[in-house]
């Protein structure tokens, strides 16, 4: 075990020791487990302020109380617990998902053993064990869902180390901000995050699922390399004279929800998981709720640079929700039925790319054009040789032209045979800027546009906003005798 190269770049962020070839709990967090997973007789854990007192046992044994947690975090666990969650639901979880959450950490450094003794046989020639996916390399982790679990029962009682993890870009992975927000705030939408975790815990612990989750990074390579598509430039694109793909505009219904199996864009942060741990309640950071599986990528994957993009494949659904943001609701379980592939993942496909923010008129830049256009790219176009799947997008909003966004993504998704994409299909929630977009997209094909066609008018476009020539948007100037409802 010492002399694996995996463990060793992921064991300095995990709260497990590594001796004579195995992996240990410190003795002291070893019997608090023990403790707590004998139920409240034992550990006397009977409620949300006790839990904390817990957790702080815990951080303590592993020598982390020299970081502190977000300053609400005690008051946080004891008002869900103590407060806002029934009686009943609260004997529940301290009698029997406490203990079986610390059963599952009891057995993490086993998991974690034998996940390292399978690691590289599951795809021939292809390295699949926990570690740090850094930037600007390549490549794939697979854990099962009970490791995962494992790794997540970690970020409940904030066990990961968190002073190197700024050294390497990675995000928050501990839940402690998560219930800091809860007190500070109060809302419904932080309240209801919480109970998408709390039911997954749930769940798992009253049947541990078996399959697996994979979290590959992409990367689109700088420079030229053989055998290999690189970042393109300007040139590239424009002289394009690849068609366009069908495009189909969905101005209703959720993206998670569809059931053509083909595969979902998350328009992500650059930091996987954007807020999901703290106040985040749109997009991503709702899918990272309904979907908890996603967030052990928190733990191992740092930032994304310009040329990459993350794919998760198989992480399951538990819950079901209504509302956005503020008004986002946690409405009870949900069961994913999608199939399972060859390698034990739920045929769920998330693709994360990350637009730049608030950019204003320097959106209307040619390299910033460029630098959107190739990140759709990156996560559009399929770079692994072991499967095969459509598409499916759904623009977030990041605060840029609404037209402009929506037509440097669709663009590339059928580009090479290698990463033919049959469809794209567009979820508008309904927003108004959109409401012709179907119009504009059907006039395009009718006219069989290439991918070099619609660049081309788009560099133009973006040339005439800048030097002050046109205020329209790119749908009204592409096609005047639209309705004029840019704004």
């Amino acid at each position: 075990m010492e002399d694996r190269e995996d463990l060793n770049s992921i064991l300095p962020y995990l709260p497990l020791v590594l001796r004579s070839s195995s992996l240990f709990w410190p003795s002291q967090a070893l019997e608090v487990l023990k403790a707590l997973a004998a139920g409240p007789d034992q550990s006397r854990v009977l409620s949300g302020e006790l839990l904390f007192l817990a957790i702080s046992d815990l951080r303590h044994s592993l020598s982390l109380s020299a970081e502190p947690l977000a300053h609400s975090a005690p008051q946080g666990y004891a008002l869900f617990f103590d407060e806002l969650i029934s009686r009943k639901e609260s004997r529940k979880w301290f009698e029997e998902v406490v203990p079986a959450m610390a059963n599952l950490l009891l057995r993490f450094p086993s998991l974690l053993e034998s996940h390292y003794r399978n690691a590289d046989g599951l795809i021939n020639g292809v390295k699949t064990g926990l570690r740090l996916l850094n930037s600007q390399e390549a490549g794939i982790v697979i854990l099962t869902q009970e490791l995962t679990g494992a790794l997540l029962g970690c970020s409940f009682f904030c066990l990961f180390p968190l002073s190197i993890r700024g050294d390497k870009h990675l995000p928050t992975i501990n839940f402690d901000h998560l219930f800091a927000t809860l007190y500070d705030s109060c809302d419904q939408k932080q309240q209801s995050k919480i109970k998408c975790i709390v039911h997954y815990f749930e769940r798992i612990c009253a049947h541990i699922p078996v399959g697996s989750v994979s979290f590959e990074r992409n990367v689109l390579p700088l420079e030229h390399r053989p055998l290999c598509i690189s970042y393109p430039n300007a040139n590239f694109w424009s002289g394009s004279i690849i068609p366009l793909c069908k495009f189909e505009v969905c101005s209703s219904g959720l993206i998670e929800d569809q059931s053509s199996g083909a595969l979902e864009v998350d328009f992500a942060n650059k930091y996987f998981g954007g807020g999901a741990l703290r106040r985040g309640c749109v997009q991503e950071e709702i899918r990272f709720m309904i979907n908890p599986e996603l967030i052990a990528g928190m733990l191992f994957l740092p930032a994304l640079a310009d040329n990459e993009s993350i794919e998760v494949v198989g992480a399951e659904r538990f819950s079901n929700y209504t509302g956005y943001a503020s008004s986002f609701h946690f409405s009870g379980d949900y069961v994913d039925e999608r199939e399972m592939d060859s390698l034990g993942r739920h045929k769920t496909r998330v693709i994360a790319i990350d637009a730049l923010c608030s950019l204003g008129m320097r959106q209307y830049k040619i390299k910033y054009l460029l630098r959107e256009i190739n990140k759709a790219f990156c996560g559009f176009m399929d770079q692994s040789k072991y499967h095969q799947y459509e598409r499916l997008l759904f623009k977030n909003d990041f605060s840029g032209d609404k037209h402009d966004q929506v037509i440097k993504d669709p663009n590339y998704t059928n580009k090479n045979n290698n990463a033919l994409r049959p469809f794209v299909a567009y979820y508008t929630f309904g927003m108004r800027a959109l409401h012709n977009l179907d119009q504009v997209t059907e006039w395009i094909l009718s006219h069989k546009w290439t991918v070099g066609d619609l660049w081309n008018m788009l560099v133009e476009y973006c040339l005439q906003r800048i030097n002050g020539e046109t205020n329209d948007g790119f749908f009204t100037w592409l096609l005047p005798s639209l309705p004029s409802r840019d704004d």
